[in-house]
């Protein structure tokens, strides 16, 4: 703790539009009493009509970010979410191992909501093998699912068993793979950890305000364990959240806008 509150560290891209990114996980750290630090891996200019210029920042730079704050203000858990390249991503899987980072939540962030590509195809191999052994928990999407785990749809929710649970023999302690991209009334998500497997479950919301979702799902899951919350009870919190965040959308921009972080 720094002056008795907790604090959480996001290791993560800029959104100019401040839906997702860094800029969404410290709004969502701020909701649950957290306090944020952070480390920039690729700054966007971007906004609810998507991506326009992406520029990822240089692994020595973004190690010195987390440097910087581990030895100042220590999280007492950290995310990552867009890391760019495989450079980064090895650096900083590094600095989690050089400063003894934990709890660790792995969001491989790998495409915006408008579809513009966020992280390079060769650092997904470095993701899966530097990063995921280290994570206490990795929350992807079915895409993200697939791509980690070589290719493949994932549609069922045994699909999205069978994806979390090759995800934790890959290292992850736990997998969290969300279900937003199937069809179906609920939105599904499937917790699993090297024992066992929950559904978690909430009404599907037609919305075009979706952007950052995930973004503000995996903060919220990490604000609550630097407060202290078991893995489970940190899932169903931030699921609950962000599907009042969800609902509760304030409508902003003309494309893909925000989630709610006030939900």
């Amino acid at each position: 703790m720094a002056g008795g509150r907790p604090t959480a560290l996001t290791i993560a891209g800029s959104d100019s539009g401040g839906g997702a990114g860094s800029q969404a996980d410290l709004k969502t750290f701020y909701h649950f009493e957290v306090y944020g630090t952070s480390a920039l891996t690729l700054v966007t200019a971007q906004n609810t009509l998507g991506v326009r210029r992406v520029e990822v920042l240089p692994a020595a730079l973004v190690a010195a970010q987390i440097d910087a704050v581990a030895e100042d203000i220590p999280p007492r858990a950290v995310k990552t979410g867009a890391l760019g390249s495989a450079a980064n991503a090895e650096a900083v899987a590094a600095a989690v191992a050089r400063h003894r980072l934990a709890p660790l939540v792995v969001d491989p962030v790998m495409i915006a909501t408008g579809g513009d590509a966020l992280l390079d195809r060769d650092a997904v191999d470095s993701l899966r093998r530097a990063l995921l052994p280290r994570a206490a928990l990795v929350t992807p999407n079915l895409p993200e699912a697939s791509a980690l785990l070589g290719g493949g749809a994932l549609e069922s929710e045994r699909d999205m068993q069978e994806a979390a649970r090759a995800l934790c023999a890959l290292g992850a302690q736990a997998a969290l793979v969300k279900g937003g991209h199937a069809a179906g009334a609920d939105a599904l998500d499937v917790l699993c950890d090297r024992h066992h497997c929950i559904t978690l479950r909430a009404p599907r919301i037609e919305t075009p305000h979706t952007h950052g979702t995930g973004c503000t799902y995996s903060a919220a899951i990490t604000a609550r364990l630097a407060q202290g919350d078991a893995l489970e009870a940190a899932v169903r919190t931030a699921k609950a959240f962000i599907a009042r965040a969800i609902a509760t959308a304030p409508g902003l921009g003309r494309g893909h806008g925000p989630v709610n972080h006030w939900a």
